[in-house]
């Protein structure tokens, strides 16, 4: 799912790039650490924003909640569901530090207007292969503000120049396996017969 929602940002933010004019702005899906290479996936992001997963986390208070499944005669056991917090940059790798400065502006206005995103309220591209599968969806996308230290090592990690950016926590996505763990039949008589000892 993760890389589901990623696509629907980016569709999302696009779109919103569209409605304000910026012809020119565009977000791309893609690792910012590589934007100073000399190949291809480099001039992919040129004059790009490019949207990254900077890190997740796992979310403890949701950890232990029962996880099974009951049918007619049979009750099916999983794992939990693991709920993730993603952390996404947006790094504006624009040629115009004027451009960059706009386009993460457009990119803030756009969060602060909808930050609550569900299969009901968001349009994306269900035609592409991966998005089809796609039924039911909720997270929130709040701005997350590193301290100076944090942010420079975030930046130090990513390689050591630093973009114009923001940074959001994306909270809540589940991640499920398909695979029962184990099955038992349910309980339908109860006996009323005493043992004696």
């Amino acid at each position: 799912m993760i890389f589901e929602v990623f696509q629907i940002l980016i569709e999302q933010v696009n779109r919103h790039f569209t409605q304000l004019g910026l012809t020119d702005a565009e977000v791309v899906m893609d690792n910012i650490a590589f934007v100073d290479g000399n190949g291809e996936q480099s001039e992919a992001m040129r004059d790009k924003v490019v949207l990254s997963l900077l890190n997740f986390q796992e979310e403890p208070s949701m950890k232990n909640f029962p996880n099974h499944r009951v049918t007619d005669v049979m009750t099916e056991y999983r794992n939990p569901v693991v709920n993730l917090h993603l952390f996404l940059l947006f790094s504006a790798n624009r040629n115009h530090y004027s451009n960059a400065l706009r386009d993460l502006g457009a990119i803030m206005r756009f969060f602060q207007g909808k930050r609550f995103f569900t299969q009901a309220n968001t349009v994306f591209d269900r035609e592409v292969s991966s998005m089809s599968q796609i039924r039911d969806f909720r997270f929130t996308v709040d701005l997350f503000s590193p301290s100076f230290e944090e942010l420079n090592y975030i930046w130090g990690t990513l390689g050591g120049r630093q973009l114009p950016s923001v940074l959001y926590k994306l909270c809540l996505i589940p991640v499920q396996s398909g695979q029962v763990q184990g099955e038992g039949e349910l309980i339908q008589v109860i006996s009323k017969e005493l043992k004696e000892q």
